[in-house]
């Protein structure tokens, strides 16, 4: 099943950013001070403005440095490929922002007394987590799991497309956009592990169950 955001988009959008990678590799920007100050920035504005229920600058700032995992790695490809350390680094810095955009919102939600938008946003939390570790999990076991519907870029875009049309007035936009994001969120983890269940089946020996 094809992803939410087309590969296409995100060929197109990583075609936008190619300009701005040179410019900064030019002037000695790493890809690893990209993905922290990107870090900083979803940080900013996820506890600083969405927390405090300012919803709509906070989703376009998380939005506007959430497209650094876009920036960080087509500087990585220009200058001859991520490291390691640069792989760890970008994962780990994408769970923090993950974990600060829906613990600000659950936060928020919690300030209005909306107890259901509160248990919406922790499966969005928990399911998101485990769609990454699934992945992750796969991958150290030698196989490969680049599939499912939602993926990070996915996910911050429902939350951020809830946030901003609650922000503008249309209330339950943000509750329905997390209720949205937790079920394909399951789905997608769902995706992964059938994927590498057909994977592990194929690389058993023949006669082992």
């Amino acid at each position: 099943m094809a992803k939410i955001f087309q590969v296409s988009a995100r060929a197109g959008m990583t075609r936008v950013v190619e300009p701005i990678a040179r410019a900064l590799l030019r002037a000695g920007v790493t890809p690893n001070a990209v993905t922290v100050a990107g870090t900083v920035g979803v940080l900013i504005g996820a506890l600083g403005f969405g927390a405090r229920g300012h919803l709509v600058a906070g989703a376009l700032i998380v939005t506007l440095f959430a497209l650094t995992d876009l920036l960080d790695g087509t500087m990585a490809r220009m200058s001859g490929g991520s490291t390691k350390f640069g792989a760890f680094l970008d994962s780990s810095m994408d769970r923090v922002a993950d974990s600060a955009v829906f613990g600000a919102v659950a936060y928020w939600l919690a300030t209005q007394g909306n107890h259901s938008g509160v248990a919406a946003a922790l499966v969005c939390l928990a399911a998101g987590g485990l769609v990454s570790y699934v992945k992750a999990r796969a991958e150290g076991l030698g196989m490969t799991c680049n599939v499912g519907i939602a993926e990070r870029t996915e996910r911050l875009l429902i939350v951020g497309v809830g946030g901003i049309l609650t922000g503008v007035g249309v209330k339950p936009a943000l509750e329905i956009a997390l209720w949205l994001l937790a079920a394909v969120s399951i789905f997608t983890v769902g995706q992964r592990m059938a994927h590498v269940y057909r994977q592990a089946q194929q690389l058993q020996p023949d006669g082992q169950a």
